[in-house]
């Protein structure tokens, strides 16, 4: 068996790639193991240099790197580089602030000393995948290294070979052997790492359908499983906003990376007196999008990464407009080589329709009426999912209010949902468990320690 690295705007082959045997994945898995043995037992000062190192190796390769990006996933140049820029600052963050996350936390009590420490679980494997190949990576790699585990890979098999550059960066880094590894491997081998008892958790990124099968994998298991999952995020417009600033970060939240982002808008609810000017101005914009080479500087829309993906996302358009969506534009595959999607826009999305009640993972912006600031809420919150959510409006106060109403791991006013190192990041109800990043990322794949002294 092998994979294939297939480039998005041609259907072109790439590269192929063996799967490793059952004896090299041993090997690997043992490395880790050794390798875990050793790397808890460095201090912050060790583990920060190495994240400054890969950070150095990151910058370096910078334009190589986005280059791989853009051709194997099909990502536009510049925001292939703004990925890559992204991972080096999140090693550096890390490498900077991961002491003061993991000190000792006293705690008063009645003994002579009583305390929580944070100490590494092993080796953690990491269930990737495709449309943000290096950061996905590096913003799980970055903390786990620094809390003392190890980590293994196994990333999705159409970006083998990002998957196997970041074990090349760790590697010029000056990594110790077994502290990091790819496994290209099956999803049968998949379910016999997560199963080994030399892998004491997993971290997922992905569809939910996935997710839950990894979930009860890692139950089985008794393994520590953080998951970020789908989303369908409210972009919710009140009548005061700024409507310039709106669609503006609209646009690039919807159709940015071929709209293959889990925190990207999904769905714009919109209030009436803005609702036709919104709808307006977003469907001029969408006109102006340009495909082709995402190489190339006038491209302004990438194709989607595979061509079971853009198959898959033309079942949901035809089930929406089936189901009383009105089609606005596009609406179609694009004709020609590669896996491009006409840019498109859903009107009169409701509750049960397929652009409503499922993600849509791709070009197409689902538009849904309120009648008033509350009927959004309501719209917001009548989903399964729970990633992400924008408010828009004047008022800011009014904005933070509505906010702390919503379903979801992140609420952003006046600005675009975005992952930031930072912040902890993650959703509620069926887009995930746990968090990524900031102290509290770095905390999931510790052992919290209580430790008591008496006298």
């Amino acid at each position: 068996m092998m994979f294939e690295s297939r480039n998005p705007a041609t259907a072109e082959l790439i590269e192929v790639f063996d799967l490793l045997s059952g004896a090299q994945l041993e090997a690997r898995l043992d490395k880790a193991q050794a390798a875990s043995l050793e790397w808890r037992a460095t201090g912050n000062d060790q583990r920060g240099a190495l994240l400054r190192r890969i950070a150095a190796v990151l910058r370096a390769q910078r334009e190589s790197l986005a280059h791989t990006i853009s051709l194997e996933m099909g990502k536009l140049l510049p925001e292939a580089l703004g990925e890559v820029d992204k991972c080096a600052q999140c090693c550096e963050h890390y490498a900077e602030h991961a002491a003061a996350m993991l000190q000792d936390e006293l705690i008063p009590t009645h003994a002579r000393r009583s305390l929580v420490s944070f100490e590494p679980l092993g080796t953690i494997l990491a269930v990737m995948p495709w449309n943000f190949p290096l950061w996905q990576v590096f913003r799980f790699l970055a903390p786990t290294l620094m809390a003392g585990n190890t980590a293994l890979l196994k990333h999705a098999p159409n970006v083998s070979r990002c998957a196997l550059l970041v074990e090349d960066i760790l590697r010029e880094a000056g990594a110790p052997e077994g502290l990091f590894s790819t496994l290209l491997i099956s999803v049968e081998q998949t379910a016999a790492v997560i199963a080994d008892g030399r892998v004491q958790g997993v971290a997922f990124t992905g569809s939910e359908a996935t997710g839950r099968k990894i979930a009860a994998m890692a139950g089985q298991n008794l393994k520590k499983v953080v998951l970020e999952l789908g989303g369908s995020d409210p972009f919710i417009v009140l009548e005061d906003a700024d409507l310039d600033k709106a669609v503006e970060f609209a646009m690039k939240l919807r159709f940015g990376n071929a709209g293959q982002i889990c925190i990207a808008a999904k769905r714009f609810i919109l209030t009436p007196t803005i609702a036709d000017e919104f709808v307006e101005r977003m469907l001029a914009r969408v006109a102006q999008l340009q495909t082709g080479d995402p190489l190339q500087a006038g491209t302004t829309l990438a194709p989607m990464a595979r061509e079971d993906l853009r198959s898959g996302l033309q079942l949901q358009v035809d089930a929406a407009i089936a189901g009383g969506a009105r089609l606005l534009t596009g609406g179609a595959v694009q004709d020609g080589p590669g896996w491009f999607y006409q840019p498109s826009v859903l009107d009169n999305v409701k509750p049960g329709n397929m652009a409503f009640d499922e993600e849509l993972f791709g070009p197409v912006a689902s538009i849904v009426r309120a009648a008033d600031a509350e009927e959004a809420i309501r719209l917001a919150n009548a989903t399964r999912f729970g990633l992400g959510a924008s408010i828009w409006t004047a008022d800011s106060e009014r904005g933070e209010a509505i906010a702390r109403r919503l379903e979801a791991g992140a609420c952003f006013v006046n600005a675009p949902v975005a992952s930031d190192v930072r912040m902890p990041f993650g959703g509620t109800k069926a887009s995930g468990l746990g968090r990524e990043l900031a102290s509290y990322g770095i905390r999931e794949f510790c052992n919290i320690k209580s430790l008591w002294i008496a006298d």
